[in-house]
């Protein structure tokens, strides 16, 4: 198959996955895309035992495509600007020091709470897998994903403060977890040359304040181009040209390109800048396509993950152990906001158990997945990648099925 045929295969998948979850099921398309994926694939293997065609055509596809690069290098750009893109900015502002705490702070100390948990679990199942290779694991696993929890959080009815601690931190830590995920990937796959504490800093430091940087240069570039013309075409062709162009930028000098993109959709969606450099036309034509562009791809990204079951292997150690590492994951994130929160809560005026509602919020997506497809064999790729996709499935399908119920209940 060539790449338009393999492109075609997976948006048909999507339409109709789509339709059926619009037509029948009626979750938001995160869960119901994922619980339809995952179903269809159950089916292919079963049919497989029969006929072996669709599911080797399935096969096909999946490993055809680089998940890794795909999102990473692609998608998620697109994603976080239009995440961001629609974002409250005036509330945002208000709960800047939570969420940047929530973001770097939280990310780090859940990241080595996940590490070493994890390393004491594994060790009990028998399975001898290095320190620093479960701390990768918890790089991964600690990023909450902004895609999955947004629908989620809009359905819910949750209160617009709470809605912009847990979107502004996923928007943001996702950002900061990628950086995290690739410092502790060069120490791990450092064998000749010793990295030392200074080059973790300077790698960190480049990648997030270059790609901050980046995306408010970006942004106010993007918002000068439009204020000077009244085209609202031209004017859309310009924030996807602010992505794409940033986005090869930043991975030309090794910027975060998910934190530039956060920074330039901020700049771009705020108040004053759509006031001033857009008309009401210009302003619904922006929305309304990033918006297009958003259902589309985070439609085609929970297809993706709910096919990749068919390339995983399923032992029984790594089952277990995934299914071990849901509540140690969950414990992790709620330890790794407990300082913040209490430190913040009065002053800021939290609503209660907001810990509760922001562990529960917080889940895990394609971002995790990515990122665990770009371990390598010696890294016990295979292990991590069960580990992980048990985790996000458990994320997306039990936590955002009852997360409405438990913000309801909070609220009240």
């Amino acid at each position: 198959m060539d790449v338009f045929t393999i492109i075609s295969v997976l948006v048909f998948l999507s339409a109709i996955f789509g339709y059926i979850n619009a037509r029948f099921l009626k979750l938001p398309n995160s869960i119901g895309l994922m619980l339809i994926t995952i179903v269809f694939t159950l089916v292919v293997f079963v049919i497989g035992y029969v006929d072996d065609t669709l599911i080797n055509a399935e096969r096909y596809i999946i490993t055809q495509i680089d998940f890794k690069s795909v999102l990473l290098d692609i998608m998620l750009s697109f994603l976080l600007f239009a995440g961001a893109l629609h974002t409250n900015f005036e509330q945002l502002k208000v709960q800047r020091w939570p969420i940047l705490v929530f973001s770097t702070l939280g990310v780090l100390v859940s990241t080595f709470l996940v590490g070493t948990g994890m390393y004491y679990l594994l060790q009990l199942l028998g399975m001898n897998i290095s320190f620093i290779y479960c701390l990768l694991f918890g790089s991964l696993i600690s990023p909450t994903d902004p895609i999955a929890v947004l629908g989620i959080l809009k359905k819910a009815g949750a209160p617009k403060k709470l809605e912009t601690k847990i979107v502004g931190e996923s928007l943001f830590n996702d950002g900061v977890g990628v950086v995290v995920f690739l410092t502790i990937f060069q120490l791990a796959s450092a064998t000749e040359v010793p990295v030392t504490p200074l080059d973790i800093i300077e790698l960190f430091g480049i990648e997030v304040i270059g790609g901050l940087a980046l995306g408010l240069a970006l942004g106010w570039g993007t918002y000068k181009l439009m204020r000077s013309i009244d085209d609202y075409d031209i004017e859309v062709i310009i924030t996807l040209a602010t992505v794409m162009v940033g986005t090869l930028i930043a991975q030309k000098f090794h910027l975060s390109a998910p934190l530039a993109m956060v920074a330039a959709g901020l700049v771009v969606g705020n108040d004053t800048v759509r006031n001033s450099a857009m008309s009401e036309t210009t302003e619904t034509y922006v929305d309304k396509f990033w918006e297009l562009l958003d259902i589309l791809l985070n439609t085609l990204l929970f297809v993706l993950i709910g096919m990749e079951m068919l390339v995983l292997s399923f032992k029984t150690e790594y089952v277990i152990a995934g299914l071990l590492a849901i509540p140690l994951v969950l414990i992790c994130r709620y330890l790794s906001l407990l300082i913040p929160i209490k430190f913040f809560e009065k002053k800021l005026d939290f609503i209660p158990k907001t810990n509760l509602v922001m562990t529960w919020g917080g889940l895990r997506g394609g971002i995790s997945i990515a990122l665990a497809l770009g371990l390598s064999d010696e890294m016990h790729r295979d292990a991590f990648l069960v580990i992980t996709y048990i985790v996000v499935v458990f994320s997306i399908i039990g936590q955002g099925l009852t997360v409405e119920k438990l913000i309801k209940r909070v609220v009240k």
